[in-house]
């Protein structure tokens, strides 16, 4: 068991990331106290029944009252919001922080809200998964993944040094980044995969009948791992789109570019583009394996890693 870092800790929005947060916390003993604040009472009230903490609220401002540390575990698009409700109720030197892959959002809306006695430090655990809700949760979530945070440049260096003591506790590794730097990352990474996953499946439901049937019948691995992109909260990534248009859209010219440029070779009857370039993507992939973001088995290490 870990050493508590914070006596309270707030969790506001109790999904997929909430709730393993709960769980990691409360199994390594980095919070004394967990207090779970969501606006669905029904999604509360399964909180409550799987025991993930020990106050529950529907308002905000009364989750946040003794708190010594605050994460905001909504889509992006409702972290302004939230930060209203919350910020007459803080107590002075608590720590704000988030969980979304959009860090400009949360860095200008907590720089515009928060009072001056408050420490708020975007943040963004690189780990998830395609489901949602509090059942969706499990505390090894975190283990062996990058945890970016994104202070401001006149931000608390004991506060930063508590939120990296505590996603250490919940086993990830601390990367301290610009927040427009991580938004441009982030498109590319994660923000553009989706896109487009979500717009070959939207395809494939748009196809004939029959097509479609044989297609989720004979579903190879490549469309079949798109699929589990593409089945991610629509309300988390409409947000995440709408807050990173600049960088998505930049990434997108880029990935647009080079399909075009693939377009051509096929046309063309051009092995050699594509052979150069289908080498030239390997290369990536060994990288990936090299950073310890993959394991090198068959299957992209599916079983192995289940």
């Amino acid at each position: 068991m870990n050493q508590s870092v914070f006596d309270t800790l707030t969790l506001i929005g109790i999904g997929l990331i909430g709730s393993s947060i709960a769980r990691t916390a409360r199994e390594r003993g980095l919070a004394g106290s967990l207090v779970i604040c969501d606006s669905d009472p029904e999604v509360l009230a399964r909180a409550e029944a799987l025991g993930l903490g020990d106050r529950y609220h529907q308002d905000p401002a009364d989750a946040v009252r003794d708190a010594d540390a605050v994460f905001i575990c909504v889509p992006v698009g409702a972290i302004e919001a939230v930060t209203c409700m919350i910020a007459p109720a803080l107590k002075p030197g608590a720590i704000i922080s988030d969980t979304g892959s959009v860090k400009m959002t949360p860095a200008t809306v907590f720089r515009r809200h928060l009072p001056d006695t408050a420490h708020g430090i975007p943040g963004h655990p690189v780990a998830g998964t395609e489901e949602s809700g509090p059942d969706a949760g499990f505390a090894t979530l975190f283990d062996q993944r990058w945890f970016i945070a994104t202070p401001p440049k006149d931000a608390d260096q004991d506060a930063i040094a508590r939120l990296t003591a505590f996603w250490e506790g919940c086993g990830s590794t601390v990367e301290l980044m610009d927040a427009e730097h991580h938004d441009r990352v982030l498109a590319i990474t994660s923000h553009l995969p989706h896109l487009i996953a979500y717009n070959i499946v939207g395809t494939v439901s748009e196809l004939e009948d029959d097509t479609k049937t044989e297609v989720i019948k004979f579903s190879a691995s490549g469309f079949r791992d798109f699929t589990r992109l593409a089945a991610s909260d629509p309300t988390m990534w409409r947000d995440v789109f709408l807050n990173n248009q600049e960088a998505v859209l930049e990434m997108l010219g880029r990935f647009t570019e080079d399909l075009t440029a693939l377009q051509k070779a096929i046309r063309r009857g051009d092995g050699a583009a594509l052979f150069d370039r289908f080498t030239q993507t390997r290369d990536i992939r060994r990288g990936v394996i090299d950073a310890g973001q993959e394991i090198d088995a068959p299957d992209f290490g599916r079983h192995v890693l289940d």
